[in-house]
């Protein structure tokens, strides 16, 4: 089952339990808006290379659209309406005041100079510059771009439009951008594992956790966890993976990531096989990277007892039914991953307001968020009596059709 599909099973089965009529259901189904690009570039040889862009604008009924730009060779359509869909229903669970969307460039940004990325930022923003904005469309970072991908974006933007620094998040500092926003959704992965292992009893110090993906999110949420005491036995990126069952130095592990980009060759961890890691002996999987790694031909062999999904849509629906049996208890990722976007949310407010926040209200703020959201899901689960994923959903869902509905555009 791709993205799409499962998105769309978990919003009809949320649909149902919240006992939404068919008019209202298909409505929320539908993107506001879909649009595909070309995207034509000289590259630094002097010949022409084109790409596709998408933007998906999937629902505005609670605020301006939002969701991340991503540069990947598998960028395609349905993937990006599912990530579009699910940043809807994610904003609603956050409590913030935005609908979803998504986009991206069908690229390998690691066969691209950085010149090269330049023009084809530009130009992909020159395409679709007249259909997002500040109280429209507000693009962030994804896979494969980052603050200097928004920078672009925003220069560009302006050029048509004047300075308008709250037309992406995910900024330079230098240029807008909030304290915080970096460390946000692996510092947001922290919070939501608190929330949940309180629930239970239990506490960060002395669980140990497995790190699928050392990106931004995964190696902040490292950085963190292993902070507050917890100890990280295994982690992987795209280089390889590694284990040490008496807990990683992460901060030696973030040294040599940073000089070596990547994990592979770090002596205080043995090398072990990167298909391996999900089913690695731990308390807490933390999979931080693509999609669809968890599914029904690994699902049996987890051991952990909790997943906090980092990674956006990283357990298929069979995988789901399969771990539910078990007994492992996970944490969805509309909920579990949703600190970058409510961090996006707090820059959005500065740039609009003109006046910058301090690090340690950006963090306290996200802390709050965070918490009271767990609350929220947590509600959600009694009163449908289901588990936290269709707590999550029933939450987003129900909170975008009360706006749908308020607005008069339900029926």
């Amino acid at each position: 089952m791709n993205a799409l599909a499962a998105t769309n099973r978990n919003f009809k089965l949320a649909s149902r339990l919240l006992g939404l009529d068919s008019k209202l259901e298909k409505s929320l189904l539908i993107p506001f808006r879909e649009i595909k690009v070309e995207c034509t570039i000289p590259k630094d040889d002097g010949t022409l290379a084109s790409f596709v862009g998408f933007r998906v604008q999937h629902d505005n009924a609670r605020g301006p659209m939002k969701g991340g730009i991503r540069y990947h060779p598998e960028v395609e359509p349905d993937e990006v309406n599912a990530l579009a869909q699910l940043m809807t229903w994610k904003t609603a669970v956050a409590k913030i005041p935005y609908g979803g969307a998504k986009g991206g460039i069908g690229c390998d940004p690691s066969e691209l100079s950085i010149s090269e990325l330049e023009r084809l930022t530009r130009v992909f923003t020159q395409k679709i510059h007249d259909l997002i904005g500040i109280h429209t469309d507000v693009p962030a970072p994804d896979m494969g771009t980052g603050p200097q991908t928004m920078a672009w974006i925003l220069d560009e933007y302006s050029k048509f439009h004047g300075h308008s620094p709250a037309v992406v998040t995910g900024k330079p500092i230098d240029l807008g951008g909030s304290l915080g926003r970096d460390a946000a959704t692996g510092r947001g992965v922290l919070f939501a594992t608190e929330a949940l292992l309180n629930e239970h009893g239990k506490s960060i110090s002395g669980q140990r956790f497995v790190i699928q993906g050392f990106g931004n999110v995964g190696s902040w949420a490292a950085k963190l966890i292993s902070e507050k005491g917890g100890k990280i036995v295994a982690v992987s990126d795209v280089t390889g993976a590694i284990k040490n069952k008496n807990g990683i130095d992460i901060l030696g592990l973030l040294e040599h990531t940073e000089e070596n980009r990547g994990i592979k060759g770090f002596d205080g961890a043995d090398s072990v096989d990167p298909d391996s890691i999900l089913v690695e002996d731990c308390d807490i999987l933390v999979p931080a990277a693509l999609g669809g790694v968890i599914n029904r031909e690994n699902a049996n062999e987890i051991k952990a007892k909790f997943i906090i999904e980092g990674a956006n849509h990283p357990t298929d629906p069979e995988a789901d039914e399969i771990l539910r049996k078990k007994g492992v208890v996970i944490l969805p990722d509309i909920y579990a991953n949703s600190g970058g976007v409510t961090v996006s949310y707090f820059e959005w407010v500065q740039n609009i307001q003109g006046f910058m926040w301090e690090e340690e209200k950006v963090n306290n703020e996200l802390r709050n968020y965070m918490t009271r959201g767990f609350k929220d899901l947590k509600e959600m689960c009694k009163t449908h009596s289901c588990d936290l994923r269709m707590g999550a959903f029933t939450l987003g869902v129900n909170r975008v059709a009360q706006a749908t509905i308020i607005r008069g555009w339900g029926s």
